[in-house]
């Protein structure tokens, strides 16, 4: 009983702490709002964060209970892969996506497309599908996930709904009354608990077992998967690149942070930081501990990283881990409110609706609609066996399809926006086709569902070039002029 008492007690002064110093750093930075433009300083924080409020916002925004648990539940080293190719992702980012969607002054990523193919609807629909993603599978999921590990860890008997309802509220007015500001800074404070707990746990992980890695099966602790691991290592040359593209430079959750620095040279900075941390540090953090629980325990599957960690810290410490874990949660969740609403306004209520709408307002709107459809959904996710698989294989609808759009808009000219429309339903159809065992198609000549991903990414593309020129008789023109250094 005291124990707990202690737990709950560092773990209700640290979060109270991370909450206090956010509003040190914010107060103030919102009072000339009205006078500026309204969208740039709720959704962007005026363009002034600093570059490691963007490395530490970007990291943490990914950085949630779903990958800890999840990554580490598989209990072997090849899941380090996605954050290897993260890097890649993160480059691309930095080199690629930025310089056009600071060349074009972007609020929303979505906005380039309109851009790029002079249409407004192009945009809406990729808006909508993206805000689908948030309001569907990302916020209920991270809720859930974080509301069960929270759960776990402190052994009481509260009903889950109502851990729930506690992270929505603070998330909520996170993303109401600061705006990406507030969710940058309390990222990055957030960001340094947390990385600085994993770490800790993989050093008194690896300390349980004298750093002897004797008796667990090689296929745990190879980079090189075959045909039958979560990444046979061909995977790697084909549809794994374009994932990391599409997460970490078309996303608006990620990318929003990076559009949010004073320049461009301020945003590629955080980016480059960013890649570093996951580089060097979230690797170890998400396979480590999982390799260590099945030399300890067995093949527990995800119940490792709670385990290991119940096991290798004391219980005051415990407490700063149970913190950092709900700041994941609730920074992982506030910026996807923040994007979606972004998102929202930006690209179909001021397109459709209302030009000047009362930014601020009609956000907290929109956030609250989504903390009730979180909510609404979690007893859905709780139905499901594996949180981490049934998140990947819905968003599979959306992201090699999207992908499509973006990279024939930024490698091409003169093609029609309702050929990139149609490619888009085409793609999220054939991935759906191909991918779930229900389908008359799955899986046919036995793909990993990576290959399939790339597939569809060539199939949407050649779609997309295919329509432009059959239906609408325009010919795309291929071009780099998006990349030529102004006179």
């Amino acid at each position: 009983m005291f124990s707990s008492t202690i737990q709950v007690s560092v773990f209700v002064f640290v979060t109270a702490l991370i909450g206090f110093l956010t509003y040190l750093s914010c107060r103030g930075q919102n009072r000339n709002a009205q006078n500026q433009n309204q969208n740039r300083e709720y959704f962007l924080a005026g363009g002034g964060l600093a570059w490691y409020f963007v490395a530490g916002s970007i990291t943490l925004t990914n950085l949630s209970t779903d990958q800890l648990v999840g990554m580490n539940g598989n209990q072997m080293a090849l899941l380090a892969l996605w954050e290897l190719a993260a890097v890649v992702g993160l480059f691309v980012l930095a080199k690629v996506f930025l310089p056009v969607y600071y060349k074009f002054k972007c609020t929303t990523t979505t906005e380039l497309l309109e851009q790029r193919y002079h249409d407004k609807h192009i945009r809406a629909v990729i808006s909508a599908l993206f805000f689908a993603g948030s309001a569907l599978i990302f916020c209920p999921a991270v809720i859930y996930s974080g509301s069960l590990f929270m759960q776990s860890m402190f052994n009481v008997e509260l009903p889950l709904m109502y851990i729930a309802v506690i992270f929505v509220i603070v998330g909520a007015l996170y993303a109401i009354f600061g705006g990406l500001r507030a969710v940058a800074v309390s990222d990055t404070y957030s960001g340094v608990l947390l990385l600085t707990m994993a770490v800790l746990v993989v050093i008194l992980a690896l300390q349980a077992i004298d750093y002897n890695f004797d008796g667990i099966p090689q296929e745990r602790l190879t980079l090189i998967g075959d045909d039958e691991s979560p990444i046979p290592w061909h995977t790697l040359l084909t549809g794994m690149i374009f994932i990391q593209m599409f997460y970490w430079g078309t996303n608006q959750v990620i990318t929003q942070r990076a559009m949010a620095a004073p320049s461009l040279k301020e945003a590629q900075k955080g980016v480059f930081a960013a890649a570093g941390i996951r580089l060097l540090i979230v690797p170890a953090i998400i396979v480590i501990p999982g390799i260590v629980s099945y030399k300890l325990f067995g093949d527990i599957g995800d119940s490792a990283y709670g385990k290991i960690v119940a096991t290798v810290l004391p219980d005051w410490l415990s407490g700063v881990f149970a913190a950092a874990m709900a700041a994941a949660v609730l920074t992982t969740f506030n910026s996807n409110l923040n994007s979606a609403t972004a998102l929202y306004v930006c690209d179909i209520h001021e397109s459709y609706i209302n030009k000047t709408p009362d930014v601020p307002k009609l956000s907290g709107y929109v956030t609250i609609l989504l903390c009730l459809v979180s909510l609404a959904l979690i007893p859905v996710y709780q139905q499901a066996d594996s949180i981490i698989n049934l998140v990947q294989k819905l968003y599979g609808l959306l992201s090699m399809p999207i992908l499509s759009v973006f990279i024939v808009g930024l490698l091409f000219r003169n093609v029609h926006a309702f050929a990139a429309i149609g490619a888009v339903l085409f793609g999220v159809s054939i991935y759906a086709l191909m991918s779930f065992e229900a389908s008359p198609l799955y899986a046919p000549f036995g793909l990993h569902y990576i290959h399939l991903m790339f597939a569809t990414l060539i199939s949407c593309v050649a779609f997309a070039l295919i329509v432009n020129r059959v239906v609408f008789n325009q010919k795309a023109e291929f071009s780099l002029e998006l990349y030529k250094k102004e006179a």
